[in-house]
């Protein structure tokens, strides 16, 4: 017994001998130096597991065998076979393709199952990607009536290509698109278009291509920054571009961290309004105006689970910053409450399309818990020069009389009456001297003559 435990030790020390050439830290950078699309752990899963699973398609090898998405495999096969008639290239062409690049589009998954891998996993995996990346293709331009690639050669009464799948089915695909477990790499599409097209793609219309179909209203100037790494690093950068606003001076932060709401500080005679732009970096703080200028955000049903995607993808990936999580971190600290969100809808800040505003409170709420951030985003400026104009005792005095004041209409009520009884308390003193003096005035005697 052991003699048996003793070789064992010695195996495993033999083992970790031979893997010490791993821990160089050149070879770790190339480890995971490709990966961008990644499997949520658990420990951000429980907040909303829902928030991270696909609901109608699969696209890529993590959710590939899902059986709530099967059904949606034959309408993959039949995109395939829509896009190679028209395109009147022969499948092995567009396979041979996505073969010269398995390997880099294989480093973009990190911890790959196995199964994608050897001989019969690697054909499996290149049968994937031609599928899938045809199928949103032929997605994306159904959505788009401008599209220079028609699809008009599917039925009208088509599940997913017709008008009527547009308006009912897309949704729900353009919003598994927003799952980091459920990405495809955009130099997958670039792969497939240059084939189809026998030139050579351009990277800043893939951009704009995906970006269109992910949102219709997005303004996000795409010039000159590459090729984006999967529908939603796509959509992430349309939100989060442009320079932050720069503050000086010294804004040290409370010991207690806590921020006015959104309410309290319009009590302090804060006023907010809709910034130029829908970037997140487009937050300013006008202190000689006591303004506050907010990127407007539209709220819906899917809001949730893109967000959280979001900030999934920033947590994993290394490169990718905390822009998204410092703006939700930001607005958790101005919404507390329903009516928080109430004065920001009035100003067109938010626009609540879920129709209940302490849902939306309770969305900024949740959506940050256990949330780490790092102190150095310019966001955290404007944070602390609120706290430091909300620390003067004059604003405090101010929001504390407006609180206490006007907290009710029945409060508003009883001090109106009591400042018009002042008031007519004065008038009628006022008229009583006046009477007085002017009696006095007419009784006295004239000059002698």
């Amino acid at each position: 017994m052991g003699d048996g435990s003793s070789s064992s030790k010695r195996a495993w020390v033999r083992d970790a001998q031979k893997t010490l050439s791993a821990a160089v830290g050149s070879v770790e950078v190339s480890q995971w130096q490709g990966n961008c699309i990644y499997r949520v752990p658990a420990f951000i899963k429980d907040l909303n597991a829902k928030a991270y699973q696909p609901q109608v398609v699969s696209l890529g090898p993590f959710h590939h065998d899902d059986k709530e998405l099967l059904p949606m495999e034959e309408q993959k096969r039949r995109a395939l076979r829509h896009l190679l008639r028209r395109a009147r290239k022969p499948l092995e062409e567009f396979v041979a393709a996505i073969e010269e690049a398995a390997e880099q589009l294989e480093s973009m998954y990190l911890n790959l199952d196995d199964r994608w891998r050897g001989v019969e996993g690697r054909e499996r995996f290149l049968e994937m990607m031609v599928v899938d990346g045809c199928f949103v293709l032929e997605v994306i331009r159904a959505a788009d009536p401008t599209s220079a690639n028609n699809v008009g050669d599917y039925a009208p009464n088509d599940p997913v290509f017709s008008q009527h799948g547009v308006l009912y089915m897309v949704p729900y695909i353009r919003r598994d698109m927003l799952m980091l477990e459920n990405q495809l790499p955009l130099f997958l599409l670039a792969k497939l278009i240059a084939v189809e097209t026998a030139s050579a793609p351009n990277d800043g219309a893939i951009n704009s291509m995906m970006l269109r179909f992910l949102s219709a209203t997005s303004n996000m100037p795409l010039a000159g920054v590459g090729l984006g790494l999967h529908p939603l690093d796509v959509y992430r950068r349309s939100m989060i571009y442009g320079p932050y606003q720069t503050l000086g001076g010294s804004h040290d932060v409370p010991e207690t961290g806590i921020m006015w709401s959104a309410v309290k500080l319009n009590k302090a005679g804060i006023r907010f309004k809709k910034s130029i732009t829908n970037s997140f970096h487009d937050i300013q703080f006008r202190q000689s105006h006591l303004l506050v200028s907010m990127p407007a955000l539209v709220v819906d049903d899917f809001t949730e689970y893109t967000l959280l995607n979001m900030v999934a993808f920033e947590r994993l990936h290394v490169s990718a910053g905390n822009d998204v999580s410092v703006y939700l971190f930001f607005m958790n600290n101005i919404i507390r409450s329903a009516d928080d969100v109430a004065l920001l809808c009035s100003n067109g800040i938010i626009q609540n399309a879920t129709g209940n505003d302490r849902v939306v409170a309770d969305l900024f709420i949740n959506i940050t818990k256990n949330m780490v951030l790092v102190p150095s985003n310019p966001l955290y400026a404007i944070l602390r020069q609120l706290n430091t104009y909300c620390r003067k005792p004059l604003n405090i005095y101010r929001a504390t009389f407006a609180d206490y004041y006007f907290r009710n209409p029945a409060t508003v009520a009883n001090s109106m009456v009591a400042v018009m009884a002042l008031i007519a308390t004065l008038m009628q003193t006022v008229y009583t001297v006046l009477q007085y003096f002017q009696s006095n005035t007419t009784a006295a005697p004239g000059p002698s003559a």
